[in-house]
Parts: C-alpha cells; sequence; structure tokens
C-alpha cells in the first residue's frame, strides 16, 4: 500500500486497477487486502466507502492489524481487480464532511464556540459545541454566515507536512492519535481554516452547495447542533415538500395554514375521544345496572368491538351493585381479544383458581385478584368450554 493511498492522493477518482495480495476472514467476516485503494476506511467521524471489487460488493472498509481490509460479501482471489467506488455515497460524504470543517470554523471564528465531537449520519449530522444553548437569533446569523463562505469559493486542500513542520504551525486539532508517527495530515479551507483530518473532501466551499442547520439539543454539559449539507439538504427540501403537498390536499389550505389546520385537526380527534369516552362509560354502567338486576347469579357475556378496559369497567361496577354475582365476559375488537371474570365477597368463588382454568381455556394470558382476573384471549374458540367452566364454579 503506498504511502497516500488513492483515496487520499485522488478523492475523486472513481475507479481503480488494483492488485488483491491477499485475502482472509475474521470476526467480520471476508476481507481482502489491496496493494492500493480508492474506499476510504471508516475513522475521523466519516463512515467507510462502498463500493465493487470486480462484481463482489464492498460491504466496509477498516484498518485491522496495521492493513486496510476491504470486507466482502464473499471471498474475492488474490490477483488482479477492478475496484469500483460507490460515488454519489463518497461524494456526499465529501460534502458532509467538508460542510463540518466550514461549519466548525465559522462557530469558533464568530461565537468562540470550540467543536468537541462530530458524527456524519446516514440522514444528518451534527457537531458537538461547547456552548449552553444556541438560541434563533444566533442559529440564523451562524447559518448566514456558512452561506456567505460558500459564496466565496474558498479552495480546500490537503496537505502532508512533517512533525517538526506541524509543531510550528497555527492548527486547529484536538490532538494527534496517540502514538501517531511520521507526516500529519491536513485539511485547509484558504484564508479561514487549517485542521488536522484524514477524511476526504471537496475541492471549493462552493461545491457544498449549501449548509441547513435543523436544530439543537443539550448534551454533556454542550450543545449538540443538527444539520445537512448540498445534496442532502436539497433531498430533504423535496421531501418535505412532498409531504406539504400531501397535507394541503388532506386539509384544504395553503402552506402557511398547515400547522394551524393539523391542530385544529387534533383538538376535534381529542374532543370526540372524549364524547366517545363519555358515551363507552355510560354504555358500561347501563350494561352494569341491567346485568345487576338480572336474577341470573351468573352473567357471561361476549362484546363484540370493546377491549379489556370496557370489560373492566363493566365488571367492576357489576360486583359492586351486586356482591354476589359471578361474571365472565370476553370481547373482540381489531383482531385483539379480551376476558375479564370478576366475583363479589357473596360469591363464594375462588377466583384465582378459576381465571388460571379459564385462562388455559382461552390459551391465554392473564392474572388478578379478587375482585378482578382478567388478560389477553389467545383464542376465543374454547369460549363455549370456558364458560361451561364458569356456570359450573358459580
Amino acid at each position: 500500500m503506498p504511502t497516500h493511498p488513492a483515496f487520499d492522493r485522488a478523492p475523486y477518482q472513481r475507479a481503480l486497477e488494483a492488485i488483491v495480495l491477499r485475502a482472509g476472514t475474521d470476526a467480520r467476516g471476508y476481507f481482502a487486502v489491496l496493494d492500493d485503494t480508492i474506499l476510504y476506511p471508516e475513522g475521523g467521524g466519516q463512515p467507510a466507502d462502498r463500493g465493487l471489487l470486480g462484481a463482489t460488493k464492498v460491504l466496509e472498509v477498516q484498518q485491522q492489524e496495521g492493513e486496510l481490509r476491504h470486507y466482502t460479501t464473499e471471498p474475492v482471489l488474490p490477483g488482479p481487480v477492478h475496484v469500483v467506488l460507490d460515488w454519489p455515497r463518497r461524494f456526499d460524504h465529501m460534502q458532509q464532511h467538508t460542510g463540518q470543517h466550514l461549519l466548525t470554523a465559522v462557530a469558533h471564528a464568530r461565537f468562540g464556540w470550540e467543536t468537541t465531537a462530530f458524527h456524519l449520519g446516514e440522514a444528518r449530522c451534527d457537531i458537538e459545541l461547547r456552548t449552553d444553548a444556541i438560541g434563533p437569533a444566533a442559529m440564523a446569523l451562524l447559518e448566514d454566515s456558512v452561506a456567505e463562505e460558500i459564496r466565496a469559493a474558498r479552495s480546500v486542500r490537503v496537505r502532508h507536512v512533517t512533525a517538526e513542520e506541524y509543531a510550528s504551525m497555527q492548527v486547529r486539532s484536538r490532538g494527534l492519535p496517540e502514538g501517531h508517527m511520521g507526516e500529519v495530515r491536513l485539511v485547509e479551507i484558504a484564508g479561514l481554516d487549517l485542521n488536522t483530518c484524514g477524511g476526504t473532501h471537496v475541492r471549493s466551499t462552493a461545491e457544498l452547495e449549501l449548509v441547513k442547520l435543523l436544530g439543537t439539543e443539550p448534551i454533556r454539559g454542550g450543545t449538540r447542533l443538527f444539520f445537512v449539507v448540498g445534496s442532502r439538504a436539497r433531498l430533504r427540501m423535496g421531501e418535505h415538500e412532498g409531504r406539504n403537498a400531501t397535507l394541503r390536499a388532506l386539509l384544504g389550505a395553503p402552506d402557511e395554514e398547515l400547522v394551524a389546520g393539523v391542530e385544529t385537526k387534533i383538538e376535534q380527534l381529542k374532543a370526540g375521544e372524549r364524547r366517545n369516552r363519555g358515551l363507552e362509560e355510560a354504555l358500561a354502567d347501563a350494561l352494569a345496572g341491567a346485568w345487576a338486576a338480572d336474577p341470573d347469579r351468573v352473567q357471561d357475556h361476549h362484546l363484540e368491538g370493546q377491549d379489556g378496559a370496557f370489560l373492566g369497567r363493566v365488571a367492576r361496577t357489576l360486583v359492586s351493585a351486586a356482591p354476589g354475582k359471578l361474571v365472565f365476559l370476553t370481547a373482540e375488537r381489531d383482531g385483539q381479544a379480551a376476558f375479564v371474570l370478576a366475583a363479589g365477597p357473596a360469591a363464594g368463588v375462588d377466583l384465582v383458581a378459576l381465571g388460571a382454568t379459564v385462562t388455559a381455556l382461552l390459551e391465554g394470558r392473564g392474572g388478578g385478584r379478587a375482585p378482578i382476573f382478567q388478560g389477553k384471549v389467545g383464542s376465543l374458540k374454547g369460549r363455549a368450554r370456558a364458560s361451561e367452566a364458569v356456570r359450573r364454579s358459580g
């Protein structure tokens, strides 16, 4: 492997003729070691590249035991191989990573906020800043300042310096890796930032297109700032526009009234739910009253379209009004079935033992103690036998 692999020398190169020096397996799976590679290994907050070795997919690239291992879906034979980079994914990473450098540099220059961590995620990125909070005005100023540097089309370049040169330079860095030897890799945004970094980057801030700040959250005494860059920002805007179009059609409202329209619908739903609860409670009380007046000591009923909570209210109200009653209720709603057993203090029933019998017959799960034993039903096929068991005990 050259001192500077192809992903370092030529980050825009999309294909390479290489040699598989050796292949093997480890805890991660099949891997191949090449004499050179355009595929970036995971590190510095940037995910590994993906691509192809011939026709075989590369899932990830990792630094392992002093070598770059390309982990593949199947074994690769030693010898010549055509390496192809998943370029859209790589360019996205280059935009996000360079965007982070720019955002970090501007945040420090404008506000004195130090970046303590960076994460390049699948859908969005984030940096952790050493500040208690970022208000709306500061967020807007930060985003505007970053946009200004994008319009300035500042060049972005990579260079390697000796340890002695590095020691004499003003470089933004959280420190070199422990045990680092040899050259130091620097990434420079002309006139703005000089930083130690091993990642891949675009050639100009103009290639970032835009940086959109998404929001913040407190973390470890600082603030995590979420953002997207370039093609991700455009994709995100397209998704938002698609959702807005659907909402406009559903609510019959323009964009500026969508939030108010959703809030109104939510309030209407809540009001409807409150009315439904009131009606269900009235229905439960009416059923309990009617069954309490029924001369049959055992009340055995199946209620379609109800749930366990409704059954519980009916049963409690019933045995409270008629302490000598034994109650067996089942219900099914949306494919979910439930049961309740209830016995008043004058019923003289071992409710726990009866509950265990009914639970087994219904292939369900349940539990409780007097006056209520309730649970979920696995199958209502055993309901008739469960009803017989209840009536025998009553």
